[in-house]
């Protein structure tokens, strides 16, 4: 396991080089001036031109990537144009907040749409299962931002049952864990939404086709009860497809994110990406990039070695 970890990691450091390589020249090749950003009023040639110089944007591109990749190898992105603070800094003040709105998201959709997909599976064909699927769909055709000010409207609004956005109540001076929990379950909800809809189709089809396979119905001639059928012997089968989705579903949840905090203006990734791209904050916008590639990696790895916990016919030895 330990040498099929080293090469995929090995196999991961072109990859997130080829993310870095695109991503710095497109940001760098679109319109717009971090002089202006950061002179405003007080913007000249001459000042521009000063400040060009001492930031190294005065160097060809290929220079300038050169010394942008050596800073980040030592753990240094740059300093934001906007913030004035170190990119790194700004990253994990928000880092945390994200993570807990897509442990949450991802917990309640993986449990939630692997018990439907299996009841659906189960009683396929049934009333249950058809009105599942219409309910089902209607939340994955359903726009993120779309669902976000619904929710808004309808919870924080017309029901003020929920906080409309933030992370804390500023009023308090020492929040405790109830009131950050109330104030998450908004986007949680939000952000949950979309994935319970592609994870429980998925669990669904998984779960039809194993249902009929031989061993299930060697498992119920033997005089096992259904429970264990379902929940013990096909249902670990089934999880196969959805280990696949994991991988591409935890980058999603994050991009996800992105829409998710803007609306209810959550103090995480997604807010700070927002922020640097409406600012033009070039050193933040390349770093959560690079971050994002590094997760959609990440993930595609975990699938990898999820697959040999689940079934332990898979083996990397």
């Amino acid at each position: 396991m330990g040498r099929y970890v080293f090469r995929r990691v090995l196999e991961a450091i072109p990859a997130l080089l080829g993310v870095t390589i695109i991503s710095f020249v497109l940001l760098h090749i679109i319109p717009g001036n971090p002089a202006r950003i950061l002179l405003g009023n007080h913007y000249t040639a001459a000042r521009a031109a000063i400040l060009d110089r001492n930031l190294g944007l005065d160097h060809p591109l290929y220079y300038q990537y050169v010394m942008w990749l050596w800073k980040a190898l030592h753990g240094n992105f740059q300093y934001s144009y906007v913030y004035n603070q170190p990119v790194i800094q700004l990253i994990m003040q928000a880092l945390p907040h994200t993570l807990e709105l897509v442990a949450v998201a991802f917990t309640v959709a993986e449990i939630f749409g692997v018990m439907l997909g299996t009841l659906q599976a189960y009683y396929a064909e049934t009333w249950f299962d058809q009105a599942m699927t219409v309910i089902l769909y209607f939340l994955y055709a359903m726009p993120t931002f779309w669902l976000g000010i619904l929710l808004v409207k309808t919870f924080a609004i017309q029901l003020p049952w929920f906080p409309t956005g933030g992370y804390v109540n500023i009023n308090y001076a020492h929040p405790g864990f109830i009131n950050y929990l109330y104030h998450l379950v908004l986007p949680g909800a939000t952000l949950c939404a979309v994935s319970l809809a592609g994870y429980s189709r998925y669990m669904r089809s998984s779960m039809r086709e194993t249902l009929i396979q031989d061993y299930i119905r060697t498992a119920r001639s033997k005089g096992a009860g259904e429970f264990r059928v379902i929940f013990v012997h096909a249902m670990r089968n089934s999880l196969l497809p959805l280990i696949t989705l994991f991988g591409l579903t935890l980058p999603a949840l994050f991009a996800g994110a992105l829409v998710t905090e803007e609306i209810f203006n959550y103090p995480g990734m997604g807010l700070l990406f927002w922020n640097a791209a409406t600012q033009e904050d070039m050193p933040v916008l390349l770093a959560i990039i690079v971050f994002l590639g590094a997760m959609t990696i990440l993930g595609n790895l975990l699938a990898d070695l999820l697959y040999a916990v689940v079934d332990p016919r898979i083996s990397y030895d």
